[in-house]
């Protein structure tokens, strides 16, 4: 296979094929699968093809195409794609070639430290091959940045040659052009009745914790809050497609939400966000809509992975709305309205003026006009 992959370095570059990759080769999701589906549009004569997995290969939409990771098809269009598009890597490696442009789009605003500032924590120092890291950035062509904050970050972690592209996330484009019944369509699916007040639970992966150990008890919540309310489970993909909420709750109002394929439709359908480090609290702000810090091992977490900002400091800019520690702070947000208060919309406020100044629904059209040198069309007279 690999002396197949050397023989197709020396084929020539096809300047209409673009190779897409998510989450090192889950399927379709993320910026990437913005951009693709943009690219359908603004760009049809290039060919889109997704990396994945073979264990993955079951969440491929229909009629998308795609190449297995380390097959015969997938070397050949590593090695001949002129367009490389990721949010994290192309696993297996890959030898860049003159004329391919690689645009990394990342997959979060970073909050918890990344890339060379993992090297101030010791057991994340010793499972990271900082060099690995360091030779993936020179791969890049473009980095792709949501903030200002995002931009700065990425420039000191990965220190490169690319350009940044200060332009949104094109995953969050649908935040703003989703319709109401868009929205209603989200929440039928998941069984949403309308009067019900639907939280999404989306916590990050703990990296000093073995397996999907969650800072909520969602059953006791949904119990105390009562029948006006459901709570929408969703585990770090880290952790596999299931949070382990139990069968019997799927039913209930307490639903394990993890395997859903799209957690742009989850948090559509959600009429607030409970999350505690995750990027999620970034792109759920562009909804406008109520976000809940719930982060009871504050003091662990920030030892472990450290992060850039207090999440939980209670700072306009650093905390998008009300912050709890212990399971009863959090059931009291709720019962005493706190949770959508006028004091937590003005943090929410700031926040996303900090974070979400590029996003506006049209990320996905800059980023495919950026890369695919598509032209924008003339002002109509």
């Amino acid at each position: 296979m690999r002396a197949a992959y050397r023989t197709d370095l020396h084929r020539p570059l096809d300047p209409n094929l673009a190779v897409y990759g998510a989450y090192w080769n889950r399927g379709v999701a993320c910026n990437p699968a913005a951009i693709h589906a943009k690219a359908r549009e603004l760009a049809p004569h290039i060919r889109g093809v997704w990396a994945v997995s073979s264990r993955h290969r079951d969440r491929m939409p229909p009629g998308v195409p795609y190449v297995i990771e380390g097959s015969r098809p997938y070397w050949r269009a590593m090695a001949t794609a002129t367009y490389l598009v990721n949010n994290s890597s192309f696993p297996g490696g890959f030898t860049k070639r003159p004329g391919q442009r690689y645009l990394q789009t990342h997959h979060g605003t970073p909050l918890k430290t990344m890339g060379l500032d993992q090297r101030a924590y010791p057991e994340l120092a010793r499972k990271t091959d900082f060099g690995k890291i360091l030779a993936h950035v020179g791969q890049w062509d473009f980095s792709l940045s949501a903030n200002p904050h995002s931009t700065g970050i990425w420039d000191r972690v990965y220190p490169g040659s690319y350009a940044h592209l200060d332009l949104g996330y094109p995953r969050n484009d649908v935040y703003f052009t989703a319709t109401a019944e868009d929205i209603a369509k989200a929440r039928t699916e998941l069984g949403i009745h309308p009067d019900q007040i639907a939280l999404l639970y989306a916590p990050t992966h703990r990296d000093y914790r073995e397996g999907f150990v969650p800072d909520l008890d969602a059953e006791r919540l949904a119990r105390e809050l009562g029948p006006d309310y459901v709570v929408l489970v969703r585990a770090h993909y880290f952790y596999g497609r299931s949070a382990g909420v139990g069968g019997s709750t799927q039913t209930g109002r307490v639903r394990d939400v993890t395997a859903h394929p799209r957690v742009e439709e989850l948090c559509l359908a959600a009429d607030a966000l409970i999350t505690d480090y995750s990027s999620l609290a970034f792109d759920y702000a562009c909804l406008d809509r109520p976000i809940v810090v719930h982060a009871p091992d504050r003091d662990a977490y920030r030892a472990t992975r450290g992060t850039y900002f207090d999440l939980l400091s209670g700072r306009p800019g650093d905390t998008p709305g009300a912050v709890t520690v212990t399971s009863g702070e959090l059931v009291e947000v709720f019962r005493t309205g706190e949770w959508r208060s006028p004091a937590s919309a003005a943090l929410r406020t700031a926040f996303r003026e900090r974070f979400c100044p590029y996003d506006d629904g049209h990320a996905a059209e800059r980023v495919v006009r950026r890369l695919f040198a598509v032209p924008f069309a003339p002002p109509s007279r």
